[in-house]
């Protein structure tokens, strides 16, 4: 049931709808907002339309890079805001008074016992304790000169907070100033006016030193006891920096100038210049601001019809020459997804705001390969061409855009359409370069482009070549196992004799192994001959008898000194051991991870053919009569595609052309044609898509092949020697 809705899902037209609908639907998101898309122009380039009148009044925007860099220019020059905290001076002006006051209380009493006075022993006194010890700094000191120094101190307290200290260190603030809001009032002051932490203690050791002496340990206990009295008041706003940041950049005009409604912006077979371009695109801006909610659906409708447009003639080519594709919805949604790929990073690179030519960075030729490698190299050039136009619509109708991305685009599916390992997709590197560096070149010319401005783009587009090759080496690989896609790259590994299992296939059934070498390439002669995937045919021929491993010895190309065991078997015994190993294979070719593609010539390689000579032998023990000759045919499917029969007419021909005993062309050519007769009357050729034609070049085909593997050989001399037994010496 399962595998019924699957199946049905993978070919539903619904499903096909609604793939196709809703990938066009992402792109028309994409499509740059609000802006008319009647062209892209291009600086340097010419206006071959009617003169563009302005039908409305309308400002001429800056530039968005020269607008962000002025913003931020200005952004630059604002300096950080800070605020005075009065609170802070006060409350700590206090507290020195008080200890102070209580200080000199407690000096004038003889009685006083410091160990048990629970007020001093807090930290704040503990280090003033040891300066105003008579016996450890001061032996000379009495009341008098205590209090003058703590009256010292109080004064320099309130010299530093009417100076002002900052609450972040000099190193925190990036600019040589500051701005000290007061209310409405502000000022700037150069940071170094006011004190920071380390510049603190620097203060103290300078100015109180002139005072109180150079004592060392002195100086030290004094700065520690001060700086429990003295807090930053100085308190930086971060909120009130970045609103001045931002009032400094809404005071940026955003345009240089005003276009009047019925003036003309540029006129016919003028060059574009700047200027005029930034008029232009400003217009386009305008007007989509004053179109209405009709005028924007339309438009947006106008994408939609614009994107179907560029698909339909893939979309047509698809469904009328590449049906396996057209069918599978899985493979559908494949090249939608590639598609979508290109169209999302062009959307996100259009909104990068650098002053380089970062479009170069839109990797088409990754799609090309892609396809290219995937499918075929037409699929490829048709899908090329639509995804470098969807690309060049993204940018606003950029027909640049879009032939430089076509021709490069081509170029890389040129170097992967008959590739032979994984490696070879680095070769584009080389075609890619080529194929920007010759857009680059020619367009900048006729655009009168910078020296630098093309090399800018030149090194952007070898960095695109460099990205290519690596990202389609891992996009190929994330693909064939998550679609179960089997490409030529794939077939290529799989078709390479020292793959493992080919390894142990001509091991354990040599004379099979054999037959399906000689198979491999009866069949890729004859689908090079119709068009049709040689890769397929041989890779499909090499394991079309993998199942004849399991027990070799029951077929004859394996029995050379071995008797025939089927001579002691019933037929329909015989019959069913070999039909046995389309089964087997069928189930080894699962274990060894075997794609559906190759999977399918196991069986198909017989259809529903008869196995003749247990069927006749059959009737000649039991009477025809007494025969079913379902009993003797195998169970198919029958082949259905180019590739399969092909395998099927071959394996008939090569088996019975092994068997005549002296080369005849004639002989050869009349065993093919009745072959091939007797496979189209039975029917097995109903489900294939071949035509009379290619039946005729098939057998053509064969004829060559079959007679190169019977040619004549002169004799060696003594020869019967040779073929003798050797007598010992």
């Amino acid at each position: 049931m399962k595998a019924s809705i699957k199946k049905r899902l993978q070919s539903d037209m619904l499903v096909k709808f609604i793939i196709i609908f809703i990938m066009i639907l992402l792109i028309v998101i994409m499509f740059p907002h609000g802006e008319s898309i009647e062209s892209e122009v291009t600086i340097g380039s010419i206006w071959l339309h009617e003169d563009l009148i302005a039908s409305t009044t309308f400002e001429v925007l800056k530039d968005p890079q020269i607008y962000e860099y002025e913003k931020k220019q200005v952004a630059n020059h604002i300096q950080p805001v800070f605020l005075t905290d009065y609170t802070i001076e006060s409350i700590y002006l206090d507290s020195l008074k008080k200890y102070t006051a209580f200080i000199s209380n407690i000096l004038s009493q003889n009685n006083y016992d410091r160990k048990n006075d629970t007020f001093l022993s807090n930290a704040s006194f503990n280090t003033f304790s040891l300066f105003a010890h008579k016996q450890k700094f001061l032996p000379s000191v009495n009341l008098t000169s205590v209090r003058e120094l703590m009256d010292v101190i109080q004064k320099f307290v309130i010299k530093v907070y009417q100076r002002g200290m900052l609450n972040v260190s000099y190193n925190d603030i990036a600019k040589d100033s500051i701005t000290l809001r007061n209310g409405k009032f502000e000022k700037v002051i150069p940071k170094s006016y006011f004190l920071d932490r380390p510049s603190l203690n620097n203060f103290v050791k300078t100015d109180l030193a002139l005072i109180i002496g150079n004592n060392p340990d002195f100086i030290e206990a004094v700065e520690e006891y001060i700086s429990n009295f003295i807090k930053p008041n100085l308190i930086y706003s971060r909120q009130l920096t970045d609103i001045a940041i931002q009032n400094a950049k809404d005071k940026i005009p955003a345009n240089i100038g005003i276009v009047n409604e019925n003036e003309r912006i540029v006129a016919k077979h003028d060059r574009i210049t700047p200027e005029i371009k930034q008029k232009i695109e400003s217009y386009r801006i305008a007007k989509a601001e004053t179109t209405e909610y009709w005028g924007t659906y339309s438009q947006n409708l106008g994408k939609f019809l614009q994107v179907i447009i560029v698909f339909m003639p893939l979309i047509i080519y698809v469904k009328l020459f590449r049906r396996n594709i057209y069918t599978d919805n899985s493979k559908i949604l494949l090249i939608c997804l590639v598609i979508l790929f290109i169209s999302f990073l062009t959307y996100i690179i259009n909104h990068l705001e650098v002053s380089l030519p970062v479009e170069y960075l839109v990797v088409v030729p990754v799609a090309s390969m892609l396809l290219t490698i995937l499918f075929d190299s037409r699929l490829g050039f048709y899908g090329t061409i639509v995804i470098a136009l969807i690309a060049g619509a993204l940018r606003g109708n950029d027909y640049a855009f879009s032939l430089m991305n076509i021709m490069t685009g081509a170029l890389a599916a040129y170097t992967v359409r008959d590739i032979k390992n994984r490696t070879q997709i680095f070769r584009s590197f080389l075609f890619i370069v080529l194929g920007y560096g010759l857009s680059i070149i020619s367009f900048g010319f006729e655009r009168f482009d910078s020296l630098k401005l093309m090399s800018s783009g030149f090194v952007l587009a070898v960095s695109n070549a460099l990205i290519c090759p690596f990202l389609a080496y891992g996009l190929i690989i994330l693909i064939e196992r998550t679609f179960k896609i089997t490409t030529d790259l794939t077939l290529l590994e799989l078709g390479d004799l020292n793959n493992p299992v080919l390894k142990e296939f001509a091991r354990l059934a040599p004379g099979t192994f054999n037959h399906s070498m000689h198979l491999g390439t009866l069949a890729e002669t004859a689908a090079e001959a119709i068009g049709a995937n040689p890769i397929l045919a041989r890779v499909g021929a090499l394991y079309h008898d993998i199942g004849k491993t399991h027990d070799p010895g029951i077929f004859v190309e394996n029995q050379i000194d071995s008797p025939n065991v089927h001579e002691h078997l019933a037929p329909e015994r015989s019959a069913k051991l070999i039909m046995a190993h389309t089964k087997r294979g069928i189930e080894m070719g699962k274990n060894f991870g075997l794609p559906k593609e190759i999977l399918d010539f196991i069986p198909m390689h017989h259809g529903t053919m008869v196995i003749s000579f247990f069927y006749e032998k059959a009737k000649e023990i039991y009477g025809e009569n007494n025969v079913d000759i379902n009993d003797y045919r195998y169970h198919g499917p029958k082949p259905n595609t180019k590739e399969t029969a092909i395998v099927m007419l071959a394996d008939s021909c090569e088996s019975v052309i092994r068997t005549l005993s002296e080369v005849d062309i004639q002989k050869i050519e009349n065993v093919i044609k009745n072959l091939v007769n007797s496979r189209i009357d039975d029917g097995q050729l109903d489900d294939s898509p071949l035509t009379l034609n290619d039946i005729n070049k098939i057998r053509e085909s064969f004829l060559n092949i079959l007679v190169g593997f019977q040619h004549k050989r002169i004799r060696y001399p003594n020869q019967e020697e040779l073929e003798s037994t050797k007598k010992e010496e």
